[in-house]
């Protein structure tokens, strides 16, 4: 058995992907009332509309109900992840802890493994990330994801590998993480000049100059350079950056266009980008987009000058 905490799109998709593979999984949500539509329509219909549930997808309002099985994934935001582990006892270490989130707590400045770590020191923590949509994996279409833990992670990657979803596993917890986290803020700004009308031009220089803050960030940390060009880094950067599926794209094309977002839709960048911020001027690294998209998000700067003080910058050599 597969536990899934968390009954959002991604967690659902994963929850059909599982169960499409042959694993019998158990899906909890925090919702009453989610959990009771979701078992009388088999469809978890505003998170992920026109997906059905597989037979063997149970969904659960106990937490205990989901535990104890060959792993469980945390399917939360980042910045719910540590209350949860917090309020939620039942979630012990008798099975791997895997995280399915991608950013940096505000409280402690560190990633999903370090906070569930924390809190579970006796569990086997890893974290799932890599370029996807919840939409793609849920219709079964080819998705290539990096499993990332501290110990042999082997036989967790044959686990939750399916015939649509390939694991790449690695060691590299901080670069994993670092890569997930620090392509939402750079899609934030990729978002904002396509939203401000700017051209493919700027967003391909925004990219580009915004992996190397992920670089510099992530290498200063101790994590390997390969990471970051990899699935975690350089391929979730690419397609966030490039998709109107991506809430962090979308939540920066709306700043670009001085339009209000929906509040209700969680954009992980914009707390991401407030904990770089404090993290890097901490260390002494330079991070100028990333500190632009917290600027615009927090409405402390007008795009216009946000695009001069980045394109007036001293002169550098690449």
């Amino acid at each position: 058995m597969i536990g899934i905490a968390g009954a959002g799109a991604f967690g659902t998709a994963l929850a059909v992907a599982f169960a499409r593979s042959g694993c019998e999984v158990r899906l909890w949500a925090r919702d009453p009332d989610l959990v009771r539509h979701m078992r009388d329509t088999r469809r978890n219909g505003t998170a992920l509309p026109g997906v059905n549930l597989p037979e063997n997808v149970s969904v659960h309002a106990e937490i205990a109900e989901i535990c104890g099985g060959k792993a469980l994934l945390l399917a939360m935001p980042m910045q719910a992840l540590g209350g949860a582990l917090d309020a939620l006892p039942q979630i012990d270490d008798r099975q791997p802890l895997v995280a399915c989130c991608k950013g940096v707590d505000l409280a402690t400045l560190r990633g999903p493994v370090a906070v569930i770590e924390a809190r579970r020191p006796g569990a086997q923590a890893a974290i799932l990330t890599g370029p996807s949509f919840a939409v793609d994996i849920a219709r079964g279409l080819p998705t290539a994801l990096t499993l990332a833990t501290r110990g042999d992670g082997a036989a967790l990657q044959e686990l939750l590998s399916t015939p649509t979803l390939r694991l790449y596993r690695t060691d590299d917890v901080i670069g994993a993480e670092l890569g997930g986290a620090l392509k939402n803020v750079i899609a934030i700004a990729a978002g904002t000049v396509i939203g401000a009308g700017l051209g493919d031009s700027a967003r391909a220089a925004l990219m580009t100059r915004g992996y190397a803050e992920m670089v510099r960030l992530a290498g200063s940390l101790g994590a390997r350079p390969e990471t970051l060009a990899g699935l975690s880094g350089f391929g979730d950067l690419v397609l966030t950056c490039t998709s109107a599926q991506s809430r962090n794209f979308r939540y920066g094309c709306a700043l670009g266009r001085g339009e209000a977002f929906d509040p209700k839709v969680t954009v992980e960048g914009v707390a991401t980008a407030r904990a770089v911020v404090k993290l890097a001027n901490g260390m002494g690294i330079d991070m100028p987009v990333t500190a632009m998209v917290n600027a615009l998000a927090l409405g402390k700067i007008a795009l216009n000058d946000a695009i001069g003080l980045l394109m007036n910058r001293p002169l550098k050599q690449e």
